[in-house]
């Protein structure tokens, strides 16, 4: 589906455990070495969540519903985290998109990121 999903989002989990530790608390019970399965799979994951939420972007709230049931009452993610990750995405995206990670890119990526980890959040309330 995303040939580049697997890198981009693994990458940009192992940076976000590398630069924030406290991250790796919800991911104890997996192998989240570099390179490992588990963290390959799960940042293909994401990305493939992240995909999907710009397809449906204008039902954004509708699509994520899921998602953010179980990141809230299962995983009890703190939204915090989000927050994070989505720094750690756009560093990742930035180095992998070179000259082409433009202000205007990076602003609409940013935004984007931002209405993705709100609703992902709304249920943690």
């Amino acid at each position: 589906m995303l040939p580049v999903a697997e890198e981009i989002g693994s990458e940009a989990l192992l940076r976000m455990f590398t630069t924030f530790p406290k991250t790796k608390t919800y991911f104890s019970h997996l192998d989240i070495s570099a390179r490992s399965e588990h963290l390959r799979c799960h940042g293909k994951k994401i990305v493939e969540a992240l995909a999907e939420g710009a397809r449906n972007i204008s039902t954004l709230t509708t699509t994520l519903a899921p998602l953010s049931r179980f990141h809230a009452y299962q995983l009890r993610i703190h939204p915090t985290n989000f927050k994070l990750f989505n720094h750690c995405i756009i560093v990742t995206l930035a180095c992998h998109m070179g000259d082409n990670f433009t202000p205007v890119a990076h602003a609409a990526i940013d935004k984007f990121l931002s209405a993705f980890s709100a609703v992902l959040a709304e249920k943690f309330r």
